[in-house]
């Protein structure tokens, strides 16, 4: 057992570590590394605290012991959860030039488009995304996006759809003109997502290690910044799962520092971290 840091609030040892990471593993499919070590202290000492105890050996046990209280607010606690509007803008550049165009020649007849965006945080990509469908697609064209994330909280926060100026200060004067609401009173430091593009989004909670209850047909899914949790077996599973909900020629946008490359599956990286579906590659 790793000896007792005396600086710390709480008694917190490697057992303890290694008991939250296999449980948050065991549920998530997440590979915790060894260096997440102080991260799982911050992170989960709130809930120690609020809880009242003084070591994380009695945090362990209650968790244990207490899953349907405890679980989802561990999970919210060790999920990590960094996002941004355009974030890898090329991505965006690709669905608005590229993508589509291509989808309004494909899907003409039912007019209509479904995106999925996996692991979707405090909302940020969705509403990107739903920014520049409104923004290239005609008026009369059936729009969804499903935006799924493990972490309730984050969900929380994206579907209110409310947020600091300063999360929207790289976003040029006409979008913010056209899509968002600024605050006044007190209120005045934030912004809101207008109706428009919350409408075309419905948030859920979902795990991707568990069943998923979508059927399929989506043009495109974005999941980024999520495989590289993973181990390669998992990585692998998750891709062949996501191209089983694409449609024939569909589109999968991952992490700029995630890949595919030799996994056994049905995409082609067309570059920039951007994979097309195959249908009988496989």
């Amino acid at each position: 057992m790793a000896g007792i840091d005396k600086a710390r609030e709480f008694e917190y040892t490697l057992d303890d570590f290694n008991f939250l990471r296999k449980i948050s593993n065991r549920h998530s499919g997440i590979l915790v590394p060894d260096d997440k070590f102080d991260m799982f202290y911050s992170r989960l000492s709130k809930r120690v605290r609020r809880l009242g105890f003084n070591r994380f050996a009695e945090y362990c046990q209650y968790l244990q012991d207490h899953p349907e209280q405890e679980f989802t607010e561990f999970i919210n606690a060790v999920t990590t959860n960094l996002t941004s509007f355009f974030r890898e803008m090329h991505h965006f550049e690709f669905v608005a030039q590229t993508l589509l165009p291509e989808l309004l020649k494909k899907n003409q007849a039912q007019k209509q488009i479904r995106v999925w965006s996996a692991g979707c945080s405090t909302g940020e990509e969705p509403y990107s995304l739903a920014m520049t469908l409104l923004e290239n697609v005609p008026r009369d064209w059936d729009i969804k996006i499903l935006a799924t994330d493990l972490d309730t909280n984050v969900l929380a926060v994206a579907a209110e759809g409310v947020y600091p100026l300063d999360r929207v200060a790289t976003i040029g004067e006409q979008r913010l003109r056209d899509w968002f609401q600024k605050g006044s009173g007190s209120q005045n430091h934030k912004v809101r997502i207008k109706s428009p593009v919350r409408q075309l989004i419905h948030f859920k909670q979902l795990n991707l290690m568990q069943d998923w209850p979508m059927k399929g047909g989506f043009d495109f899914i974005f999941c980024r910044n999520v495989l590289i949790y993973f181990d390669r077996e998992t990585k692998q599973r998750l891709a062949n799962r996501y191209a089983g909900l694409l449609r024939a020629g569909g589109y999968l946008f991952i992490g700029h520092s995630e890949s595919l490359h030799q996994l056994d599956t049905p995409f082609t990286l067309l570059g920039n971290t951007i994979y097309q579906y195959e249908k009988n590659r496989i």
